[in-house]
């Protein structure tokens, strides 16, 4: 980004203020008005800018995260606070266009630098100094939190978890559960200033507050997509409503009047994880009575001795079955595949675009387990959206809404289905029909009872940021979308001395989360059209597109398009659709939802749960 330009639009927007405020001098020179070539060229110089320090700061944070030393740490946070100078530079020059009768692709192109941030910054360098330190403790005091139980020794974030997964002491699971959400609440007077120091910031680029801004990305008036994304909520809220009444007799069965509640809400800490935001972890408490799981991937596995690359092969081969080109010598140069001897790296899995081009690499400590054979197909899913869409000017190189990424890659995992495994050859035979309620289950467990909580997390920083929740009932506030949404309730008493919401890395961190609902939606969506395409007939969940150049066409021809057009014409790209339909997630589910309802029926639950007093 030329800093000749960057000054240009800076300085119109500064001299412009000042000859309002001193208009009595006559001859003060006015600055030029802005034209749309000025539009241009900005956009050039900025795109060209944020393409070096990109690439710097993924350089640095590759090794970073690969050889974990105080210098490398340093030189990625030094890295990092450049690109995010640089951004918040460009995205409130970016405003000095506003107005403008401009190109499509250069109007889109500085919306999404003002929408590049979020967390929008006040010019005003105090109160900016005053943001980044109050953002860096928020997101430091949940890194560094622990519950301390009185004569115990204390327990870490992973070490609570670790409790709510095992477990099935309730006494147990409530202390924790409770004593995790100690660590929120020096947060809560930091926050608030937060919330007033970057609607600040919000306002100075145009937007009315910081959720408005946030839900300005998804090509449609931020009131307009809250609406959608409610309307999404309510076609798949009858599935979730099945599944969480025949979750919530079997915990009664196992815990009794410890899960029993006259509002028909579950209690919070029974469910397996500290938001209750997926229920996986208790399956054993739910599986389906007499059903057995028939197929053990990770024995299979083991058994035929697939290392690290014959695993990154397999995810390979998905693609290349689909007509994508193979992925290029460097990544297999490059990636860090297995966890090395002799050092300490962040082994969460993760796809890396390194220059805007052809460096795609993955990172992931890989063991010959189901669950890393489902993720490395999802991972692989990403590195080749990446490359799909490297020929998009820097701008553009994004997922067509922040749902669709995670949504790719999803929608590839969902494609592992036995029918697949049979098809290279990793089984000898596919289950009947009889083992698919298990599979479902386990599916929905974590898929349909995530997406309640995926959608109130948003919710409610819409609320505070607009102002319609105040400081005041902060958390009554978010304990009535957890109760209204969720259908789950605390399992000890909650107040205002409480910041319950902090207790959410994503809060803590300013992190938006509407595209993790969205991706939830989407994934469905994605491999419906695609089964589509491939004249797949069957059940839904035991479609798999490997090996169909139609359905890859198809795919290739959304991910091609990166951010350079609005969604709704991804999508349709792929779909033939321009609306998201969460009716695939139902198809998906079908045969579940009918052996839920029969279940609740023969046990006598109703579905639902009262509304929030």
């Amino acid at each position: 980004m030329s800093h000749r330009i960057l000054r240009r639009g800076g300085l119109a927007l500064a001299l412009a203020a000042m000859a309002l405020g001193l208009a009595c001098v006559a001859r003060a020179p006015q600055p030029a008005a802005p034209t749309a070539r000025d539009a241009t060229e900005f956009v050039n110089a900025a795109e060209a800018r944020l393409l070096d320090l990109g690439t710097r700061l993924a350089r640095a944070q590759w090794v970073a995260a690969n050889f974990i030393t105080d210098d490398t740490e340093t030189l990625s946070a030094q890295a990092n606070e450049q690109f995010i100078a640089a951004v918040t530079e460009a995205a409130k020059a970016a405003t000095a266009y506003d107005g403008l009768s401009l190109p499509d692709d250069v109007r889109r192109k500085l919306l999404l630098l003002k929408l590049s941030l979020p967390m929008p910054a006040p010019s005003n360098a105090a109160e900016l100094g005053e943001l980044t330190r109050i953002a860096t403790s928020l997101s430091g005091d949940y890194g560094k939190g622990r519950y301390c139980p009185p004569g115990k020794e204390c327990l870490s974030l992973q070490d609570i978890e670790q409790t709510l997964r095992v477990s099935r002491d309730p006494a147990q699971l409530k202390d924790v559960w409770l004593g995790w959400r100690q660590v929120s609440v020096p947060m809560r007077d930091r926050y608030t200033r937060f919330v007033a120091l970057s609607n600040k910031g919000a306002r100075e680029m145009g937007f009315p507050d910081v959720g408005a801004m946030w839900r300005s990305g998804y090509d449609m008036p931020p009131d307009a997509f809250a609406a959608e994304a409610d309307r999404l909520w309510q076609q798949v809220r009858p599935l979730y409503a099945s599944l969480h009444a025949y979750v919530r007799a079997r915990l009664i069965q196992k815990y009794g009047d410890a899960a029993r509640r006259p509002d028909g809400r579950i209690p919070a800490h029974l469910l397996g994880n500290l938001w209750a935001q997926q229920w996986g972890n208790v399956y054993d408490l739910v599986a389906p009575p007499g059903q057995e799981r028939s197929l053990d991937l990770t024995s299979v596995l083991v058994s035929r001795k697939v290392d690290w690359k014959g695993m990154v092969k397999y995810g390979e081969g998905f693609f290349t079955s689909l007509g994508f080109a193979p992925l290029p010598q460097t990544f297999w140069e490059r990636s860090l595949f297995v966890k090395p001897r002799d050092r300490e790296v962040i082994c969460h899995a993760s796809a890396w675009s390194m220059d805007f081009k052809d460096d795609i690499r993955l990172k992931m400590c890989i063991e010959p387990n189901a669950e890393d054979f489902v993720t490395v197909h999802h991972e692989l899913g990403h590195n080749f959206y990446q490359r799909a869409y490297n020929a998009q000017s820097v701008l553009f190189q994004n997922a067509a809404n922040d749902g669709f990424h995670e949504a790719v890659g999803d929608a590839i995992a969902l494609s592992v289905t036995p029918e697949y495994l049979a098809r290279v050859g990793l089984i000898d035979t596919v289950p009947s029909a009889d083992a698919d309620i298990p599979l479902l289950m386990r599916q929905a467990l974590d898929k349909v009872a995530f997406l309640p909580f995926g959608l109130l997390v948003d919710q409610w920083r819409w609320k505070v940021f607009a102002g319609e929740v105040t400081p005041e009932n902060y958390n009554a506030a978010w304990w009535a979308l957890v109760e209204q949404y969720q259908g789950v309730a605390a399992p000890g008493p909650r107040s205002e001395s409480d910041f319950d919401p902090g207790s959410k890395f994503h809060v803590a961190d300013n992190t938006p989360y509407m595209r993790y609902f969205l991706a939830h939606i989407l994934q469905f969506q994605f491999l419906r059209a695609l089964c589509r395409e491939a004249g797949v007939t069957g059940p839904l969940h035991r479609c798999s597109i490997y090996g169909n150049t139609g359905a890859g066409r198809k795919l290739e021809a959304m991910l091609a398009m990166g951010q350079s057009r609005p969604w709704p014409e991804a999508l349709a790209a792929l779909s033939g659709e321009t609306q998201m339909d969460a009716t695939a997630i139902l198809d998906y589910f079908a045969p579940l939802k009918a052996w839920l309802d029969d279940e609740n029926r023969k046990m006598g639950v109703t579905p639902g749960w009262e509304a929030p007093k």
